[in-house]
């Protein structure tokens, strides 16, 4: 039989998601100005910035499992009971050969871990090694990481926020704005947040 395997069908469409937990307005706003700092000193314009938030899960796939996974979702979030998170110093991990990100590091990575591995589990996929994180800047070469660095080295951002949902998001696989799918509340929180979740199809 022959395929061609330039015409995907639309329920084929492969969208990117991923689950985030947003760290509220607070630390939004000034995770935003850090953010500007960077683009300011690296002489960067008319840049948009992604939310302050951290990721806990990602992966790209078909639209039509969305239903699936949110189900899967929604029966985690309902599980869940909120925590604290608190955020510490400044640091940077190299991606690869001179791509360099900076970030916020979590305090208390334990009750974000936990629910990292408990979402691993209930999709089937192995443990792997899990670091909370906020993203600052990322995939700087060595020339603009040493330009801005110096701002967050031996710095801290000490804040904390009630960590009670995290967040689906998507974007087209081939490229786009991540746009939002669905709020999950933990515990309680659930059935106050689903009255007024609208979950509405993009594709």
């Amino acid at each position: 039989m022959i395929t061609n395997n330039n015409v995907i069908p639309e329920q084929e469409s492969l969208y990117d998601y991923l689950l985030v937990v947003n760290p509220g307005t607070h630390i939004n706003n000034d995770v935003m100005a850090l953010k500007r700092m960077v683009a300011q000193e690296l002489g960067i314009s008319n840049t948009q910035f992604s939310q302050a938030n951290i990721s806990l899960f990602r992966s790209v796939f078909p639209v039509r499992f969305e239903d699936d996974f949110v189900n899967l979702l929604d029966n985690i979030a309902g599980k869940q009971s909120g925590f604290t998170l608190y955020t510490s110093r400044f640091d940077h991990f190299e991606q690869q050969q001179d791509k360099r990100t900076i970030f916020i590091n979590v305090a208390n990575p334990k009750p974000i871990v936990e629910l990292h591995k408990k979402i691993l589990q209930e999709f089937d996929i192995k443990s792997t090694p899990y670091k909370p994180h906020i993203t600052i800047a990322r995939g700087m070469n060595t020339r603009e990481f040493d330009l801005v660095y110096d701002h967050f080295y031996n710095q801290v951002f000490v804040r904390s926020f009630q960590c009670k949902s995290f967040t689906l998001l998507r974007k087209p696989a081939a490229g786009g704005q991540y746009e939002t799918v669905k709020e999950f509340f933990f515990g309680d929180e659930a059935l106050r947040g689903n009255e007024h979740t609208l979950f509405n199809y993009a594709a």
